[in-house]
């Protein structure tokens, strides 16, 4: 089993084609999905986000205000390190988790959905493929307002805060053009699924795998014959 990375920019359409993945029953782990469950009330993760950025962001029924929170992330550029510093380890924990089912299950890889990969940089070093979903610039601002109602300053400012696309286009193994229309699109992500089911990368191990286990076998059925005996 190996690890492709996936990522993209605020409203580039990454979702379009996590949707598709799915469909073709990819294991893909969410790392937004962890976020959020990592930050719930009485959480480790959730007391530290109290004990630093206040009452104020939180909902009546004690969960995050992730509207809130974003503001204020968003505009202060040490509140968002502060606040990656308390996620991050408990995030990578809960992904560390699920990546090792897949594995047990005899999955042939799994796609991590990580909305900040090329920015962090630190897990691309495990993944044998790193996938981009890509938009037009323009695009990407028209969606993003359309989305969230936002002015195209407050639109600008939020697409800032992360790498530009053109930019994640050089660390990419793998580039999902999502500027088209959807059939492109799901066209694009069925030429990688079959790419990467194709896959020689990482044969030997399983070879290696499955020899050692023939010989562990073979080994236990004559130590019982033995004893049996």
């Amino acid at each position: 089993m190996f690890l492709v990375g996936l990522s993209g920019g605020i409203a580039s359409g990454k979702s379009t084609v996590v949707a598709v993945l799915r469909e073709l029953g990819c294991a893909v782990i969410d790392a937004d999905v962890i976020a959020r469950q990592v930050v719930q009330p009485h959480s480790k993760a959730h007391q530290q986000i109290l004990q630093h950025f206040g009452p104020e962001i939180l909902l009546e029924n004690g969960e995050i205000n992730r509207e809130a929170l974003g503001s204020i992330i968003f505009s202060q550029p040490e509140k968002r390190r502060l606040l990656n510093s308390i996620t991050h380890p408990e995030i990578l924990k809960e992904m560390l988790k699920q990546v090792l089912k897949y594995f047990v299950l005899g999955y042939r890889y799994v796609i991590l959905d990580i909305p900040l990969l090329f920015e962090t940089r630190g897990l691309t070093r495990f993944m044998k493929y790193t996938v981009l979903v890509y938009c037009d610039p323009p695009a990407q601002l028209a969606r993003l307002m359309k989305r969230s109602g936002l002015g195209a300053a407050e639109a600008e400012a939020r697409i800032s805060c992360q790498l530009p696309l053109e930019e994640k286009l050089r660390w990419a193994t793998h580039v999902i053009d999502n500027s088209g229309d959807w059939e492109s699109t799901r066209r694009q992500v069925l030429q990688l699924h079959t790419r990467l089911e194709d896959s020689l990368h990482f044969l030997w191990a399983r070879l290696a795998l499955g020899t050692a286990a023939a010989g562990l076998g073979g080994l236990l059925f004559l130590l019982i014959r033995h004893f049996i005996s």
